[in-house]
Order: structure tokens, then sequence, then C-alpha cells
């Protein structure tokens, strides 16, 4: 049984450890203010000056959370500030839901700014705060990342957490009030994003921009854990093996299950008069050398009549498209990624004529070709696709798709700006990247029907 966060009663007298004991005294009697009132002050203190960039004021605030003042039970100041921080981080977690963030999104965010070990305490946050929801009010999505990220109450009592937590990662009292404070301090300033489906606490079938309706959702679960859990399976052994042709036969197969799968759900979903439109979902896009990466999955969205739009400083991409295509998309680009990044290292350093190191440029470069000869196969298979997966019968319905993705696009991001490549400057990488791309296994599907589509 997990004890709820426990206050004095009216007419209650507070006792030595308890929050609500004034500092100053150890029967409570003397101050007129709280333990829990004293925490939140000196906890706010500290967030204004993380707020501001004082690095003296703020070290000098988590000594103050840290030892408790003079004459107060250390045990009653930790329970307290151990409390405010807490109330602090799920307050900060709910405002991340209503500016339209997700689990996964929030804790790959805080990995990107702080560390691993700020992630998962942002997780024990999100676990938290997922206890105050009915099951019936949280999206299968929701569900689904939350289960990925083992965002699960691990510890006993509410109270116990910071010890347990410190007692976990192996660091002092100390470090867990730092790591909360940036934590909240995160939180506090997440940007607003599209929401991509219903936060919890509203109901599954809530109508929201980017959620597919009950019949995408169908269409969705249409795909299937056995034909996905297939795919899966194929491309781990072609990613894993070092024989090209065996990797070729592989892929093959995973694309051949892919693409029967998505031309089928087109063609069944005109014929039955579906109405599900475009879903979405987040991908990370992590550095080093993140825009040739994003330029690699606009090429593997659009082709799978998907669109892609990358949030640089936020280190993902939003991808909008139906939801067997983002299926694809998602398994395509990360395998296409893993590839690229094997052959990359294999292909070791490079230095130039004086001995410098010209690592970097050539990288940047071999990505960068990389993605665009993707860009080129892809277009390729889908022209050959078009031909060959329902003929004229097809076409309008892929079309038709395509017009409602693009109005997904302008309804969710009204305001988006296309940017330009970045020039490459190392002519060997370039010349790397594109032979690595002719050897690459375009796995996760025969590479969508229809033609190419620039958005």
């Amino acid at each position: 049984m997990r004890k709820a966060w426990r206050r004095s009663r009216p007419g209650e007298a507070p006792t030595r450890d308890s929050p609500d004991a004034p500092p100053g005294t150890s029967d409570g009697t003397a101050t007129g203010i709280s333990l829990a009132e004293a925490a939140s002050d000196v906890t706010a203190k500290a967030l204004r000056a993380l707020a501001r960039g004082d690095a003296t004021a703020v070290n000098r605030l988590i000594a103050e959370l840290t030892a408790p003042p003079s004459r107060v039970s250390g045990d009653a100041w930790r329970l307290a500030t151990g409390r405010c921080l807490a109330a602090q981080m799920r307050l900060g977690v709910t405002r991340a839901w209503e500016r339209g963030w997700q689990p996964a999104d929030v804790v790959r965010f805080t990995s990107r700014r702080h560390t691993a070990r700020h992630a998962r305490l942002a997780t024990d946050a999100i676990a938290a705060e997922m206890r105050a929801y009915s099951g019936a009010t949280v999206d299968d999505r929701w569900r689904e990342q939350l289960a990925l990220l083992g965002a699960e109450a691990w510890w006993e009592d509410d109270d116990e957490h910071p010890g347990a937590w410190c007692e976990r990662e192996g660091v002092d009292h100390a470090a867990y009030v730092a790591a909360a404070l940036e934590l909240v301090h995160l939180l506090e300033y997440l940007p607003r994003l599209p929401r991509m489906g219903p936060p919890p606490g509203t109901s599954s079938a809530a109508d929201a921009p980017g959620r597919p309706t009950p019949s995408a959702s169908a269409a969705s679960r249409e795909v299937g854990q056995r034909t996905l859990g297939r795919v899966r399976a194929l491309l781990a052994k072609a990613e894993s093996t070092e024989f090209p042709e065996e990797a070729e036969a592989l892929s093959a197969r995973a694309q051949e299950l892919m693409a029967r799968h998505s031309i089928d759900h087109a063609l069944l979903a005109a014929e039955t008069g579906d109405t599900g439109g475009p879903a979405g979902r987040r991908i990370p896009v992590d550095n080093p050398y993140d825009a040739p990466k994003a330029v690699l999955l606009t090429v593997v969205a659009e082709a799978n009549r998907c669109r892609a739009v990358w949030h640089r400083e936020l280190g993902f991409a939003t991808v909008l498209g139906f939801p067997a295509d983002l299926a694809a998309v998602e398994m395509l680009f990360t395998s296409l990624l893993v590839q690229a990044t094997a052959a990359m290292v294999h292909a070791g350093p490079r230095r130039d004529a004086r001995g410098r190191s010209r690592t970097r440029s050539f990288r940047h470069a071999f990505l960068n070709a990389y993605a665009a000869r993707i860009g080129e196969r892809l277009r390729e298979a889908a022209n050959r696709a078009a031909a060959g997966a329902g003929g004229k019968d097809l076409l309008p319905v892929l079309a038709a798709r395509d017009r409602a993705v693009d109005h997904a696009v302008d309804t969710m991001f009204p305001n988006l700006a296309k940017g330009r490549a970045g020039s490459v400057s190392n002519y060997e990488g370039w010349v790397a990247g594109r032979a690595a791309a002719d050897l690459a296994t375009l796995n996760g599907r025969l590479e969508v029907t229809g033609a190419f589509h620039r958005s």
C-alpha cells in the first residue's frame, strides 16, 4: 500500500517529524511557517536562480534544501523537501501533457538536455503522475510508450522515493535535489507542440488534432502484431548478417510483407468507405550529424507517402501519414540508419595532407550522400511498385491519401518553413556515402506505391 502525502488534520498538533512543523522549533510552535512552506520557498528561489543562470545561488540553495535549518529534524526537512520536489515534478509533467508532449518525448528531450540519470528521474515522475488517471482515459499509444519506457512505480512509498532513487543511482541526496530542480526547470519551459492525440484524463474516443478516427485506429491494428513481429525479425537478421546476399533476401521478404499490407489496406479502405485519416508519431533524430539524418528520414517518409517535420532543437521529427505507412517509415529509417552508421564507421577516420582531422566533414558528407542516393533508389522503387500493384485503380486512392496527409501537415503546422540542405565540403565522403547507399538494403517494405512525392 502506497501512502498518500500526509498532512496534519485540522486540530491535530504538528509533530517533530511532520512537514507541517515550522523550522526553528522541534514542536512547531514558534515561527508560524510550516516546513512545507519553507521548502516551497527555497525551491522557488532555486528555480528562479536556475532560470537566470546563477550557478552560485543554485548551489547555495541546493545546500539549503539538503541540510535542515537549525533546530529542525533532518528527517522532517528531507521529507518536506522531497514532497515539494515530487509535487513540482508531477506538475511539470501535467503541464507537458497540456502542451502536446508525450511520455517518450519528455524522457528523450530530458536525456538530450541533461543526462540519462535525469531521464530516469523523469520516467519516475511520469509513472507517479500517471497513477492519477483512470486506465480508461489513457490512449493506447500512451500505454505503449509507458511500457517501452518502463514507467512504473517501482518504489514502495512515495515519501521514500528520494532515498530509494539515490540508492539505485549510487548518489547522495544533494544529487537528487539538483536533478529534480533541473528537471522541474526543464519541464517549466517546454515549448508547445501540436497535439498528437488525447492527453490522459480525457476519453479515449475524444477528438483531437492528429489523432486517427476509430476506423483509422482499427486500420492501424490491422497491421497486426504477427506481421510486425515477422518484419522486425527479418530486419534484425538483415542488419546483423555478414553476407550481402543473405541480407538482400531477408530485406526483400520484409519489403514484400509490408508492401502487401499497405497496398491491401489502402484498397480495402477505399472499397469500404473507411473514413480514417492520417495519424502521426515522433521519431528521434539524434546528434551527431543530425542534419543529414533528418534528410534521410525525410526521403524515407516521402517515399512512403508520409511527411516529416524536423524539430531540430528538440531532437526529433514529427512524421504524419496513414498508420501502416508510419510503421514502415520508422522501421525502414531505423534499419537504414544502422546500415549507414556501420558503413561510415567501417570507412574509418580521415586526415588531410597536413595530418589534420577531416573525419567530421567526411562523415557529414557521407551521410548526406547516403540520404540523397537512398532517395533516388526509393523513387525508383516507388515508380516500379505503382506500375505493378493495382494499376489505374490504385492511383486515385493513393492521390487521395497524399492530399489527406498534406492537409494534416498544413493544419498542424500552418507556419511551416522549409529549410535548405547544408553544403558538403568533403568529396571523398560524398562518393563513399553514395557507394554505401547503393549497397544498402531497403529494409522494411517495397517502398510504397505511387510516384515519389516531394512536399
